[in-house]
C-alpha cells in the first residue's frame, strides 16, 4: 500500500514491514513527502504488534536515497532545519523494534543517515556511502553516533572530504553487515528480517537496547544497566515457552508476553 505518493508501505509474512522511499526519478532524494511519508509508516510500524522488523529501502537500482532534495530546499530558503524535521530513528522518533537497510545505490548526505540510524545494514554492490554536505556548504549534525560504529580516521575521512565510500570498504570497517549483488539485495534483508522475527521478541528488544546503552557507557555503567534490562525477559511467558518448545522438538510459539 501507499502511504502517499513517496513511501510505499509492504507487509511481508513473518511479521516483516517493508518500507520504500519511491521517488527513482529524483533518486529518492528527501522532500516534504518523503518525510511525511516515512513519519507515518514509523508510526504505522511501531504500532502493530504483528509486525517485528521492518526494512528500509529505496526504489530503482541506482539510489536508496541521494540525500536532500537541493531544489526545494532552494526554493524554500531552508536554513537551519529544525530538531525534529526528519524522522531519524533513535532520535525524533523512537522505536524498539529492530529496523534494517537495504541499501540499493548511493546513500548520500540525508541519505547516509537513513542508512546509519538502522539497527542493521546489507548493501548491494553499486552501493556507495557519503557525507557530502561539505561540498554544498550545509551540516551533519546527525553524524555524530558514526564515531561509535567506524574509526575516528575513517570519519574524519568522510566528513572533511565528501568523497563516496563503496559498500565494499564499508563492510571491511564493519559498517554493513552483508554486500550482495542487487538482484539478491531484498532476499538478503528479508532473510534477515524473517531470523530476527523468528526469534523471542522481547529478548530481540532488550538486547537491541543493550547495544545502544552499551556505546553511551563504560564498562562496569553498561553491565549494572544491563541486568536489569532482562528482568522482564526472564520474568516472561516466552522464557518459559522456549526452553518448553526445545525439549518438545518444535518451533516455539511466542506471545510477547
Amino acid at each position: 500500500m501507499k502511504i502517499n505518493d513517496e513511501i510505499l508501505f509492504e507487509v511481508e509474512d513473518g511479521g516483516i514491514a517493508v518500507i520504500t522511499i519511491d521517488r527513482p526519478q529524483a533518486r529518492n532524494a528527501i522532500n516534504s513527502g518523503v518525510i511525511e511519508g516515512l513519519r507515518l509508516a514509523w508510526q504505522r510500524f511501531a504500532g502493530d504488534a504483528a509486525l517485528r522488523v521492518a526494512i528500509l529501502t529505496g526504489s530503482g537500482d541506482k539510489a536508496f536515497c541521494a540525500g536532500m532534495d537541493l531544489k526545494q530546499a532552494a526554493a524554500t530558503g531552508l536554513r537551519i532545519p529544525p530538531r525534529d524535521m526528519f524522522p531519524i530513528l533513535g532520535d525524533a522518533v523512537k522505536l524498539d523494534k529492530p529496523v534494517i537497510a537495504a541499501v540499493n545505490g548511493v546513500a548520500y548526505a540525508g541519505g547516509f543517515l537513513f542508512a546509519q540510524m538502522c539497527d542493521l545494514c546489507v548493501a548491494s554492490d553499486n552501493a556507495l556511502f557519503g557525507i557530502t554536505e561539505a561540498k554544498v556548504g550545509r551540516g551533519m549534525p546527525w553524524a555524530a553516533p558514526l564515531a561509535q560504529m567506524l574509526p575516528q580516521r575513517i570519519m574524519m575521512e568522510l566528513l572533511l572530504t565528501g568523497a563516496p565510500m563503496t559498500a565494499a570498504r564499508a563492510h571491511q570497517l564493519g559498517y554493513v553487515n552483508a554486500v550482495v549483488p542487487l538482484a539478491e539485495l531484498r532476499d538478503t534483508a528479508l532473510g534477515m528480517a524473517r531470523t530476527i522475527a523468528a526469534n523471542a521478541p522481547l529478548t530481540v528488544r532488550a538486547a537491541r537496547e543493550l547495544v545502544y546503552l552499551s556505546s553511551e557507557m563504560g564498562r562496569s555503567a553498561a553491565l549494572r544497566a544491563a541486568y536489569p534490562l532482562f528482568d522482564s525477559v526472564y520474568l516472561s511467558e516466552d522464557a518459559q515457552e522456549g526452553p518448553r518448545a526445545f525439549a518438545e522438538k518444535r518451533a516455539p510459539r511466542w506471545s510477547g508476553r
